[in-house]
């Protein structure tokens, strides 16, 4: 079995969530170590807040907040080797849906530009 999932992030949308909920924000939808990677940068946000979204979308759940099947935003976690290539660490609900569904290898590609971030992910059985 083979699932995608692709997500496309406004980054000025995070960015003014910051701005606006701060700490809030932050604590809400990543993780204490993204948000130490991202060191407040809107760009390195966006690409995870696109990361969470396109795994939901490769689960086939979507979010917790728009759908009560989904996930909710700390059970994916998106790290960056020491290399700089991204990887996932799933939590919770999020990790219990990918073992029923046998996906246990994710690949996952992010890039953000002119105001847009992008997060692809690929799963395999």
């Amino acid at each position: 079995m083979l699932t995608t999932g692709v997500d496309l992030v406004d980054i000025p949308r995070i960015e003014r969530a910051l701005h606006r909920f701060g700490d809030r924000f932050l604590a809400r939808v990543y993780t204490p170590d993204e948000v130490r990677y991202s060191r407040g940068r809107p760009a390195e946000l966006a690409v995870r807040f696109a990361a969470k979204e396109a795994v939901a979308k490769a689960l086939g759940v979507g979010m917790r907040v728009l759908s009560p099947a989904g996930i909710g935003w700390l059970e994916v976690e998106t790290l960056n080797e020491t290399s700089g290539k991204p990887y996932l660490i799933l939590h919770g609900r999020a990790r219990t849906l990918a073992e029923a569904q046998g996906l246990h290898e994710w690949s996952l590609s992010l890039s953000h530009d002119k105001g847009i971030a992008i997060a692809f992910v690929v799963a395999m059985a």
